[in-house]
C-alpha cells in the first residue's frame, strides 16, 4: 500500500506591494524563513504560508485565511499596542474588535494591505 500521509499545506497569499506585505507580517508577528523569485515563506510556530508577488483585486478580495490561535484577545491587544492599524493606514489595513461567534468561536478580522481577510480567533468551551 502506497504512502499517502500528508504533512503540510500552505496557502499562496496575493500581495498587491510585495514588499509592503512583507514588512507587515512581519511586523504582525511571522517569521520570513526563506525568500526566492517574489514567493517568501511565512511562518509562526507550526503554522505557516506563502506570500507571492502575485495580485488580482477580485482574487484578492475573496482570499480569506484563518489563524486558530490560543487567545483572540491577547493577539488583538498586541496588534493594537504595535499600532499595526496606523502604520500601515496608507495601505487601507483594517481591524475589527474580537466578538463571540454563534460558532463556538471568539475572533477578530484583520484585513492586510492587498485586501485579505484574516479571521484570526480561538475556540469556546
Amino acid at each position: 500500500m502506497p504512502n499517502l500521509h500528508a504533512i503540510e499545506i500552505k496557502a499562496f497569499v496575493p500581495a498587491r506591494d510585495y514588499e509592503v506585505s512583507r514588512r507587515f507580517y512581519a511586523d504582525m508577528g511571522f517569521q520570513e524563513r526563506s525568500e526566492f523569485d517574489g514567493v517568501a515563506y511565512f511562518a509562526l510556530d507550526e503554522c505557516s504560508f506563502l506570500l507571492q508577488r502575485f495580485y488580482d483585486q477580485a482574487h484578492a478580495d475573496n482570499f480569506m485565511m484563518h489563524l486558530l490561535v490560543d487567545d483572540a484577545d491577547a493577539w488583538h491587544r498586541r496588534l493594537v499596542e504595535q499600532d499595526l492599524i496606523a502604520r500601515y493606514r496608507e495601505h487601507n489595513v483594517r481591524m475589527t474588535a474580537p466578538a463571540d461567534r454563534p460558532w463556538r468561536m471568539r475572533d477578530f478580522h484583520l484585513i492586510d494591505p492587498s485586501g485579505v481577510l484574516w479571521h484570526i480567533g480561538h475556540n469556546l468551551g
